[in-house]
């Protein structure tokens, strides 16, 4: 199984994680990014610590996104964004969640996530990958692929869809070819 390196800020930073009992993980682009040998400065967590949990373990945190479990977290003079492990449910606006409910499985938390090269997970602990959706496959193939169904995750948020256009500009991916056919037909949303 593959590793990351795990940033020192990180690693002090989970040790606090780990002294008040609970998991963190280095999430989405910084992981794809060190997958693929970029230079990584922005970083996300997710952990299962609840949002207040969080609070009362760092000194510094503003409740940037609460009401969907985000906070961030002003350590060592770095703003870091720690989300809690979450399941997501209706997104009548075809935007936003209806409803987040917090789990404690890391690869519950991935599964919500748009594309298999961001559903990539590294514990803080030791840099030890999670890949439930074989995202380091599509890295190394060049692909760009939606963790489940193209026409689910595209219906859920429609931004989606211009995310995987970026994606694919940005890193010179391929669309895979479900996921290309829901991006032409739910391209009006």
């Amino acid at each position: 199984m593959k590793h990351v390196h795990i940033p020192s800020i990180l690693k002090k930073m989970n040790s606090y994680f780990e002294k008040a009992g609970f998991k963190a993980y280095l999430v989405g682009g910084a992981v794809r990014d060190m997958l693929l040998g970029q230079k990584v400065s922005d970083f996300d967590l997710t952990t299962n610590a609840t949002p207040e949990q969080v609070m009362s373990i760092f000194k510094k945190v503003i409740p940037t996104g609460i009401e969907h479990g985000t906070v961030t977290v002003l350590f060592m003079g770095t703003p870091i964004e720690v989300t809690t492990f979450r399941i997501e449910q209706g997104y009548s606006d075809s935007r936003h969640p209806d409803k987040i409910s917090f789990t404690d499985d890391i690869t519950e938390d991935l599964s919500r996530r748009d594309f298999t090269i961001n559903a990539i997970a590294a514990s803080l602990q030791d840099g030890k990958i999670v890949d439930p959706f074989d995202g380091q496959k599509d890295l190394k193939n060049k692909i760009t692929r939606t963790v489940g169904s193209p026409f689910e995750r595209f219906s859920e948020d429609a931004l989606r869809i211009i995310r995987a256009l970026r994606f694919s500009s940005y890193l010179s991916f391929d669309i895979e070819e479900k996921t290309e056919q829901a991006l032409f037909e739910l391209k009006n949303r």
